[in-house]
């Protein structure tokens, strides 16, 4: 009973100090696309004590977002934390939504060497997990699991423009990548103080976070590694 108290306690307590971390701060959000460092990114939110929000919780909201509908993603975000990364916040527009309605927010963009690069780790990453190996096919995602069964086939189709008979298709998801990220760019190219493009392998990528962030950050982690 006594423990049970205190346990409760504990989480009531850690609540509140979550709640005054992110009460009335600025938000930030990492948009680069999955396979560029975004789970790195949520280490080095971490480690700068900035409370990051609950991947599940987010990929949960992911279709009704994607769908348009934004009324408990915007709720998520103002109560759930300070820091976001990864699904949907790495999605075509919704940056531009996320800067309208946090206009004091602040956006990194993670990208890596080359869009080739980013392609073959994305699919080695997709094939490990749902494709026994092998770049997985539609059948495969409607199977697979993560989040809830159907869940990776439903955002596979929302995400990416591709035959269904070749969803992995080379040439388009390296030409949807590369015009994302250029249309990020374009988008905050008036504002640039509210975004970092940044390479997690260069050199001085620990140095721009912390000048971005105006918070110390010594090196970067590496999550998450293919």
């Amino acid at each position: 009973m006594i423990k049970a108290l205190i346990r409760k306690i504990y989480r009531k307590v850690k609540s509140l100090i979550r709640y005054f971390k992110i009460r009335n701060k600025p938000k930030v959000f990492c948009i680069g696309q999955n396979k560029t460092g975004t789970t790195s990114m949520a280490k080095i939110f971490q480690l700068l004590d900035m409370p990051v929000g609950n991947q599940r919780k987010a990929e949960l909201l992911a279709i009704d977002v994607l769908n348009g509908n934004y009324d408990a993603f915007f709720k998520y975000v103002k109560n759930k934390g300070l820091a976001f990364q990864d699904v949907p916040f790495s999605k075509p527009n919704i940056y531009k939504i996320l800067d309208k309605k946090f206009p004091d927010s602040k956006f990194i963009l993670t990208i890596r060497d080359s869009p080739e690069i980013w392609y073959n780790s994305l699919i080695k990453f997709h094939a490990k997990l749902f494709g026994n190996g092998e770049i997985p096919k539609k059948s495969d995602l409607i199977k697979a699991k993560y989040v809830y069964p159907g869940w990776m086939w439903e955002m596979n189709r929302l995400n990416y423009k591709t035959p269904e008979e070749d969803i992995y298709n080379k040439k388009i998801l390296i030409k949807q990548h590369i015009d994302y990220n250029n249309d990020v760019i374009d988008y905050f190219k008036d504002q640039p103080e509210k975004l970092l493009v940044v390479n997690l392998k260069e050199k001085n990528a620990a140095e721009k976070i912390s000048n971005f962030l105006q918070k110390k950050l010594d090196t970067i982690p590496w999550e998450n590694k293919t």
